[in-house]
């Protein structure tokens, strides 16, 4: 099961305005575990930032520059991604970007991609209504340590939600580990030989007993007035 949690930086909240994506930034799990590689990148939107977004991120104009263009690293996001589950904080924010940057270059949506995406967000607010479900929220929630995030970075946010998707679907691990075990053999003996299973006995009661068991119903009826569970309801007398 191979995942990938990412996240983007982008020069403003709507793509529908012309915003773009400027900084990518992915980490890689391999059957719920970190493997250690990522995929990170700056790009130049070929426009401006909106102030709102340089005081969230800390990423300039100036700082993009002479950073590649989105169709320079398509193909690298792309192989990086591909057939992987997607991990996502508010994903429709995301994946609305990434898929208007792939179409304006008229390649394959996240969608025809990937193998699907997980909100992490809707996943949060199901498992606890009501409460803070920012990504800081769910650091304290799980006491991971995100005191190195002064701004909004996409690979540092990748890396703190990987640890909080981890902490919030433990238990998994154990569903995982059974369907790799193999099925219990059948018993040997010292040989090696299977060696097959007894019948079952079967023990029914005997008439005495059968007879016990009714007065001891009868009894429960009596003292319920009429009321036993094991009994079946006596029949409505017609008026």
């Amino acid at each position: 099961m191979r995942q990938i949690v990412l996240d983007t930086e982008t020069t403003g909240l709507d793509w529908r305005n012309g915003d773009r994506v400027i900084e990518i930034g992915c980490v890689e799990l391999l059957n719920r575990s970190l493997t250690g590689r990522h995929y990170h990148v700056y790009i130049n939107p070929e426009r401006g930032i909106d102030a709102e977004a340089v005081a969230v991120h800390g990423i300039t104009e100036e700082f993009l520059a002479d950073k590649p263009k989105f169709a320079d690293i398509v193909a690298d996001f792309e192989d990086f991604v591909r057939d992987a589950e997607l991990v996502i904080h508010n994903a429709s924010f995301d994946v609305g970007f990434l898929d208007h940057e792939l179409n304006l270059l008229g390649r394959d949506r996240l969608g025809a991609l990937c193998a699907g995406v997980i909100d992490t967000l809707k996943m949060a607010k199901e498992q606890n209504p009501g409460k803070k479900a920012s990504l800081d929220a769910l650091c304290d929630r799980y006491a991971i340590d995100n005191g190195h995030r002064a701004l909004h970075g996409a690979l540092l946010d990748a890396e703190l939600l990987a640890e909080v998707y981890l902490a919030m679907t433990r238990g998994q691990e154990s569903l995982i580990m059974a369907l790799d075990e193999e099925p219990a053999s059948a018993e040997v003996d010292a040989g090696g030989v299977p060696v097959a299973r007894q019948p079952l006995r079967v023990l029914r009661a005997n008439e005495g007993e059968l007879q016990a068991h009714e007065a001891v119903l009868a009894d429960i009826a009596r003292a319920n007035k009429g009321l036993c569970l094991w009994l079946p309801p006596e029949p409505a007398v017609a008026a």
